[in-house]
């Protein structure tokens, strides 16, 4: 049982099976009024096209669903549910992962603002993950077909969703990268540098940054005991790369994560600029 979430007929109830379930409440409220519009939401430049003209960003506004926050804990989509929806995240963090068939849980990636989640159900009709709130979170619902039907008359949203799919491939590979040639400190520093740059690309600090996940998942994540972790953390503070604070990340020293991680910095910040 996932904790936190709902149950309805021994299921967790996600975001989507909540509407239905409650009748009493409208589906989908009004959008109007104090709802935040795509273009004046701070996040737009980085989800949308920048070439989008003011009509187009309306035409793609009118088919968006903003409701209510997701709770932490609470389920966004479940694997094995239809494929319906494409989600941007608007404020908050949200992880995926999928279930082996002993019920262990495998964590596939985490989500922050300005990204997009639940692409991986366009191959097979249904999403093959499960996306959970790590915190409080809100998104923005976009209905496939009628995404699909816009893209066929917008190509510079169809060539921004080609974009955003090209990115979650090259991320999976280099994960992939990661789990099959790095050690502990190297998977830990690629790791700090990925959530900082992806802070970086939002427009808030690479060095000050908070990690929305327990260090359980970054553990899973990583494919590395909970211990592993929590010993390559205190290491890098002895060593003046990083100090901690909670759940806060301070970096002290990029140059020597970088150098850690095997990775070029100049490479790293032309791959996360979007193009225009």
């Amino acid at each position: 049982m996932e904790h936190g979430s709902s149950l309805h007929n021994g299921k967790p109830d996600t975001v989507s099976s909540m509407k239905t379930n409650q009748a009493a409440q409208p589906a989908h409220p009004p959008l109007r009024g104090n709802q935040p519009h795509c273009q004046t939401c701070s996040l737009n430049a980085l989800c949308l096209p920048l070439s989008l003209s003011d009509t187009d960003m309306e035409r793609l506004d009118d088919i968006i669903r903003r409701g209510r926050p997701i709770q932490k804990g609470q389920l966004l989509f479940q694997q094995g549910d239809e494929f319906q929806s494409v989600f941007a995240v608007r404020t908050g963090a949200l992880k995926t992962y999928t279930l082996a068939s002993n019920g262990e849980e495998q964590i596939t990636g985490f989500h922050l603002a300005s990204e997009l989640i639940g692409l991986a159900g366009y191959d097979a009709g249904d999403y093959p993950l499960t996306a959970k709130a790590l915190e409080t979170t809100t998104v923005c619902e976009i209905p496939v077909h009628q995404l699909e039907n816009l893209t066929d008359e917008l190509p510079d949203l169809r060539k921004q969703l080609m974009r955003t799919m090209g990115n979650e491939i090259r991320h999976d590979q280099n994960m992939m990268l990661l789990l099959s040639k790095k050690n502990a400190e190297e998977r830990v520093a690629s790791f700090l540098l990925d959530i900082s740059n992806r802070y970086a690309r939002r427009g808030f600090s690479a060095t000050h940054f908070r990690l929305p996940m327990s260090r359980v998942d970054i553990s899973n994540y990583l494919g590395l005991a909970v211990e592993t972790i929590s010993r390559v953390f205190t290491r890098f503070q002895k060593n003046a790369l990083i100090e901690t604070q909670s759940k806060e990340i301070i970096v002290l020293d990029m140059n020597s994560l970088y150098e850690m991680a095997g990775l070029n910095p100049q490479i790293e910040c032309d791959e996360k600029t979007p193009a225009e």
